[in-house]
């Protein structure tokens, strides 16, 4: 009945329709904008858009200039409109005082969701998988458990250590080849990216210590330098290179299934073809974890009762809660073994959270180090002191918690330049902070450049400062410094990040002591 009404429609008509419908959902949208609970300031918002229109056109994309405009012009507390999956756009509160995250960030915090239910990790595939993004809080809680035992264990920073100094001997080698021969030196014949080789060694590393198996990012770089036929066989090294490029694919793409509608994804050409793209990628990820784990299943089974297994985080979730682990007590449904999905997103997930938020920290940390000819001196004077001129023998554990400086050191830059400038939190029940009381759902965002930033927390904190973190007593404001999240969703990495971060840079400056 309906599309016979349609049949009988002009343009003319089909034009009035749609502008009926426009103009009907605009009046709706700004009804329910103007009506809003606790409304706040904050910039103007669009239908469909939010404020895209403003980070595009006021400051070229850049959200962090547009986080920080908002800070200083509507203050502590204020909203901002986004886009986000199958909602045409989302009032986020955004957060900049430490006093507000008490019921985010405290031990006794029970809000856990980072973002609101969507269609987008349906489509995915990972809804209810993994810990970064589930929304399901009983698969989620159980995921992380299993995640933090496996790389918070005193074996697994054992290993962490072991890995560290072996691959950095490598890396080591590949530069003397390539840089720092005394003929090369003289010509200036290359020019050695710490960034990008720190990339490559943060990369092998993580893939190292999370599923066991070597990839051969620095010897796939190093490759691109000579014309020599590399030792190791060639189907590994493709493997490895197609493997991160999957990786990266999925980084920079997967954020089309959270900000562009399912309408968009699935009919319109572009975002389809992107959409279908990143499914395809996912397919493969997934593949490539699917294969390693039934590798190391089979190489589990082959080693003896008797024989100790590798401390790598995939052998202790496969063999979590079985007759394999110490620790096993059979106690039904509560203590079951972890499935293979399970394994794979947890995997996935700590590969991509591990790698990249390290590899941009550390090119942070050399640009500080080199900017601050001060404190250089000061780190290679607690270098000294406890090395003893030993450049020979590896960093151990006890030089971990004896390096307080280089420790003070990435403290500061995580403070100055924090990798995540903000991150969200969501509501799943009704809830007073920040003197209102928010509904089941809303969405906050804590701004962390403005805590970070904030003259009532941080002395000077526009200057670069490591030895504030040197003052006896010192302690910085409760929440007022976010390195690595808290609350429930305090970063299960945070020990290994540090582990790689304090011991490349005393690498680093030991073997290489750059120059200003």
């Amino acid at each position: 009945m309906n599309f016979k009404l349609l049949e009988n429609f002009e343009i003319n008509d089909y034009i009035l329709l749609l502008s009926t419908i426009l103009i009907t959902h605009v009046a709706y949208y700004y009804y329910s904008y103007f009506t809003r609970i606790n409304p706040l300031p904050g910039p103007f918002p669009f239908p469909f858009i939010g404020n895209l229109p403003q980070i595009y056109w006021l400051f070229n994309g850049d959200s962090r200039k547009f986080y920080n405009y908002c800070y200083e012009k509507y203050g502590d507390i204020h909203e901002i409109y986004s886009t986000y999956s199958n909602f045409a756009n989302v009032r986020s509160i955004v957060l900049c005082r430490s006093d507000y995250l008490e019921n985010f960030l405290s031990e006794k915090s029970t809000h856990w969701m980072r973002l609101p239910n969507c269609k987008g990790p349906e489509e995915l595939g990972i809804e209810g998988k993994g810990v970064v993004f589930n929304t399901n809080f009983k698969s989620w809680i159980r995921n992380r458990h299993f995640f933090s035992q496996a790389i918070l264990s005193p074996k697994f920073a054992n290993e962490a250590i072991h890995w560290t100094n072996v691959l950095f001997i490598e890396l080591e080698s590949y530069w003397d080849k390539l840089f720092f021969k005394e003929e090369i030196i003289k010509e200036n014949k290359n020019i050695l990216n710490i960034s990008q080789w720190f990339n490559h060694y943060s990369t092998d590393l993580i893939i190292k210590l999370l599923t066991g198996e070597r990839s051969y990012l620095m010897t796939t770089y190093f490759n691109t330098f000579i014309d020599e036929k590399p030792d190791n066989p060639s189907e590994i090294i493709e493997d490895s290179v197609k493997l991160v490029q999957a990786l990266n694919k999925h980084i920079t793409g997967y954020s089309i299934f959270y900000i562009i509608s399912p309408f968009l994804r699935h009919y319109i050409p572009f975002f389809k073809n992107k959409a279908d793209d990143i499914l395809q990628n996912m397919g493969f990820l997934n593949q490539v974890m699917s294969t390693i784990i039934k590798r190391r299943r089979k190489e589990i089974e082959d080693i003896p009762l008797n024989e100790p297994l590798p401390h790598d985080m995939l052998t202790s979730m496969i063999i979590k809660n079985t007759f394999r682990d110490v620790n096993y007590i059979e106690a039904g449904e509560v203590a079951r073994s972890m499935t293979e999905t399970e394994i794979r997103f947890s995997l996935l997930e700590g590969i991509l959270g591990g790698n990249y938020k390290n590899a941009n920290m550390f090119s942070f940390i050399i640009y500080y180090i080199l900017k601050n000819p001060d404190v250089k001196k000061k780190m290679i004077e607690e270098i000294d002191k406890i090395f003893q001129g030993d450049k020979i023998r590896p960093i151990t554990k006890d030089d971990f918690y004896n390096l307080n400086y280089c420790e003070a050191i990435v403290k500061e830059v995580a403070r100055i330049i924090p990798i995540m400038r903000s991150f969200a939190r969501c509501i799943d029940k009704t809830d007073e902070i920040a003197g209102y009381k928010w509904p089941a759902d809303t969405l906050f965002r804590i701004n962390i450049d403005a805590i970070h930033y904030n003259k009532n927390y941080w002395e000077e904190p526009d200057k670069f400062n490591p030895d504030r973190w040197m003052v006896e007593g010192f302690e910085s404001k409760k929440y007022s410094f976010i390195m690595f999240g808290g609350g429930l969703r305090l970063c299960p990495g945070r020990k290994l990040a540090m582990i790689e971060l304090i011991f490349a840079c005393v690498e680093l400056l030991v073997e290489i002591k750059p120059r200003n």
